[in-house]
């Protein structure tokens, strides 16, 4: 028993360690590379003068290179005993003349690293350069016998070895074969460039040639035999006619047409074509051809045709002439919050520490507990987390799994701890997990989230760092594959820190050109901190005097200003014929879509609404409606939701929502009845507070502990970005004002609008009195929309305001109007 009891102990005091791939291991930082560059610069420039020296003075230094420790001697290289000491190693004992090789390979990348250029091609010059200098040390082995400075020891002995074990002529045509692929490889010089460079040295000697003898010969040329005629035209097909007469007839037509030209040629088509001067021309239309020397020679007819113009594609001639377009430019100098701003709480817990007594204490009595109930454990392993340990047991054959749910409450007892949780079985595990809460907690500080390797580099849309699991891994989430989050639990349990933690992570994520936020703050004092970030990520509505939302008659207009943002949106993905919002901004980037026709870039909107059950009691269907059309709607377009609320009933999470919010954060809660509510399964009754929850995108349930972020932190990030170049003004929203009851006075006729009749008309033939048909048919705002309704109110076209129903309209048909509008 006691082996088996140290067994158990070395297992727990096992920790994890991460590898660091070897690739980031041998990462040069910015100030190692400038200074490795500048030191290989300069070497390489000191060898090669220590090697030009050598070339002088080697005759000399060569009987002073074992004195090398005796400061008596001074060599006359340049570079005094270390450069002859080093030119004597590369030069006589190595590859002669073409060492100088190495010292320029050397600068140049000392260049490349000071510079941070490519270091494929650097390989690429190291290659070619040693291939080269073995090459040339080895053909100067021919030259000079025995070695010395121009072949070097190694050129002698390499070419030495060669005539031993394939001859002189297999040696010479072996470096001829590797001269021949440096030139074709390296080089790119083939025979078809050899003999298309021969080729234009021929043609410009003949145009000489040609050009001397047109201006001499120029008298003979007129009184030489006539030539045939030629027609221009552009394809060439033969047409051959047995009759004589027809085609003389065709040629005086030829003649006679006023698109045709004559044209005096050699008697060949080739000749023709071949001189440059024809060539020059344009391309004739008709070409005809016909020896007169031979009235009954039978005319031949080419025809040609002008190959079409090919249409270059408009943006990617964009793309070519002005690259992408970059939706972060206007904010270039932008900089991300900085890790520094967010507090390191493991300087005072330490990290997570192991209690063995306790994980021993913990195991013993769940083992003693199961025996009692005559249920033998086969294995059982424990998973320490930062607030809970998992417990993980395999039973023997024959146990059910039943009979250990039902007895949670009696471990809870036999343990003496708050928050027991049993998982019956372990999805993806043949195994039964206990939760049980550590007695010393240990803080999950968002500094440790953000900085985490998995958030770092999450290649997602909306990546949110929630905290860590019972793993002690971070967990990351995408928001834009949720695509909602609905967050609930009782109060003090941690939703507001859960909701500054999705802020925080979303802000040293995104640019403030790729995400806005529409904050909802009913309690007017969770949210106020991010009204310094206003104009760098904040929507609002034109009118609004503050970005954050905070009385709930501006929440209504807010959220139907949405809904009209996703309207337009899908219709500007109708124009695009794209189906989401990454492939719209991919088109929009590549400069496929016109900004002319409306088109913009456009960054994903994060509605956050922190008490919806407030909400709900004070607007009711008016929240609730929009909110529902959100969730289904607006996915595509890059609308996301996070709702909060401390009071998980029924009346506030409905049906409705909940089938919209697959992704949901349960918070400690006081009954098994709210749990159900919010996860549809029981669990968060059992949660000890304090940030920890439970987390579900549809499937499995994961326990998370909350990142912590605290109020100073949040307020020095804002800050942080606060202080750095804005936008002029918060992301406005689309304008939308509420239909109000109509004013009661009469309008006068002079002051109706414009479109008052265009739109008498749009009402009565849809016989649909609403502000939201005229602003969708004649393209209006809702505030000239709003005055257009209250004119054809006054005019007794539409009745008075019916909430949320649309007016009555009192005109049947257009004769009617019309005769409606002339009585006036």
């Amino acid at each position: 028993m006691a082996k088996k009891k140290t067994s158990s102990k070395r297992k727990t005091t096992t920790t994890k360690k991460t590898k660091t791939p070897l690739k980031q291991r041998f990462k040069l930082s910015n100030q190692q590379r400038v200074i490795l560059g500048s030191f290989l610069f300069f070497l390489g420039i000191a060898l090669f003068f220590a090697f030009i020296s050598f070339f002088f003075n080697w005759k000399t230094d060569q009987s002073e290179l074992s004195e090398f420790y005796n400061r008596d001697i001074s060599p006359k290289n340049w570079l005094s005993k270390f450069g002859a000491t080093v030119s004597h190693f590369f030069i006589f004992n190595g590859f002669g003349v073409s060492a100088l090789v190495i010292p320029v390979m050397t600068s140049l990348t000392g260049v490349y690293l000071f510079f941070d250029l490519n270091k494929k091609r650097l390989l690429g010059f190291w290659f070619w350069g040693a291939l080269v200098m073995l090459w040339v040390s080895v053909v100067l082995g021919f030259v000079e016998k025995g070695g010395g400075l121009l072949a070097g020891v190694v050129g002698f002995e390499i070419n030495d070895f060669l005539r031993d074990y394939i001859g002189f002529i297999g040696t010479v045509l072996l470096l001829a074969f590797l001269a021949i692929v440096y030139i074709v490889v390296r080089l790119k010089y083939t025979p078809e460039k050899i003999s298309q460079s021969l080729r234009s040295t021929q043609r410009d000697t003949s145009k000489t040639t040609r050009t001397s003898k047109q201006t001499s010969n120029q008298k003979d040329k007129e009184d030489a035999e006539p030539k045939p005629i030629i027609e221009d035209t552009s394809n060439l097909v033969n047409n051959k006619t047995d009759d004589v007469l027809q085609e003389k007839e065709k040629k005086e037509e030829t003649k006679s047409s006023p698109d045709t030209k004559e044209i005096n040629l050699n008697p060949t088509v080739n000749d023709f074509y071949a001189d440059p001067k024809n060539r020059d021309d344009e391309i004739p239309e008709k070409l005809i051809i016909k020896s007169e020397d031979n009235p009954e020679d039978i005319e031949m007819e080419v025809e040609t045709t002008v190959e079409e113009e090919v249409v270059e594609n408009i943006s990617a001639k964009l793309v070519k002439d002005f690259g992408e377009f970059d939706p972060k430019l206007e904010l270039g100098n932008y900089k991300f919050p900085t890790i520094d701003l967010l507090k390191d709480y493991s300087v005072q817990t330490g990290g997570i520490t192991i209690d063995q007594g306790e994980l021993e204490e913990n195991k013993n009595r769940i083992v003693e507990t199961l025996k009692n109930y005559k249920i033998e454990i086969a294995q059982i392993k424990a998973t320490v987390g930062p607030t809970v340990t998992l417990y993980e047991i395999v039973p023997e054959a024959g146990i059910r799994i039943s009979k250990i749910k039902n007895l949670e409450d009696d471990i809870a007892l036999s343990l003496a701890a708050l928050g027991i949780r049993i998982i019956a079985p372990i999805p993806g595990k043949g195994t039964i997990g206990i939760e049980v809460p550590n007695k010393k907690s240990t803080i999950v500080s968002m500094r440790s989230a953000i900085a985490s390797p998995k958030f770092q580099n999450a290649e997602m849309a909306l990546p949110l760092s929630l905290g860590k699991t019972i793993s002690n891994e971070t967990f990351v989430v995408d928001l834009a594959k949720m695509p909602h989050l609905l967050m609930a639990g009782a109060t003090g349990q941690g939703k507001s820190v859960g909701l500054n933690a999705i802020l925080t992570s979303l802000l040293y994520k995104k640019h403030p050109a790729e995400v806005k936020f529409v904050l909802v703050d009913p309690k007017k004092v969770e949210l106020t901190l991010f009204n310094k970030i206003e104009r760098h990520y904040l929507a609002k509505l034109p009118d609004a005097e503050e970005a954050i939302i905070t009385d709930n008659n501006k929440v209504i207009n807010t959220l139907n200003s949405l809904c009209i943002e996703m309207d337009n949106r899908y219709d500007l993905l109708k124009q695009a014929m794209v189906r989401n919002i990454t492939e719209y901004n991919t088109k929009f980037k590549t400069r496929k879509l016109n900004p002319e026709n409306g088109h913009r870039f456009l960054p994903y909107i994060v509605l956050v609404v922190d008490e919806f059950a407030d909400l709900i009691m004070t607007a009711g269907k008016e929240v609730e409606t929009p909110i529902a059309r959100l969730a289904q709607l607006a996915r595509a377009i890059g609308i996301h939701l996070i709702i909060a609320t401390q009071r998980p009933s029924v009346n506030v999470i409905t049906g409705m929502i909940k089938a919209n919010f697959p992704a949901r954060i349960a918070f400690r809660v006081t009954s098994k009845i709210d749990s159900r509510t919010i996860l549809d399964t029981g669990g968060a009754d059992q949660l000890i507070g304090r940030g920890d929850m439970l987390f579900t995108q549809g499937n499995d349930i994961v326990r998370i502990q909350c990142a912590f972020v605290d109020t100073p932190e949040v307020e020095r990030i804002t800050e942080y970005i606060g202080s750095q170049k804005a936008y002029p003004d918060a992301h406005l929203l689309p304008e939308y004002v509420g239909e109000e009851s109509g004013t009661g006075l009469d309008i006068d006729k002079s002051d109706r609008d414009k479109l008052f009749n265009e739109a008498a008309e749009v009402i009565v033939t849809a016989q649909q009195g609403s502000a939201s048909l005229l602003q969708r048919k004649l393209k209006l705002g809702y505030n000239r929309a709003g005055r257009l309704i209250d004119q054809l109110e006054a005019a007794g076209v539409v009745g008075p305001f019916e909430g949320s129903k649309a007016r009555q309209v009192l005109v049947q048909d257009l004769a009617s109007l019309h005769q409606l509008l002339d009585n006036e």
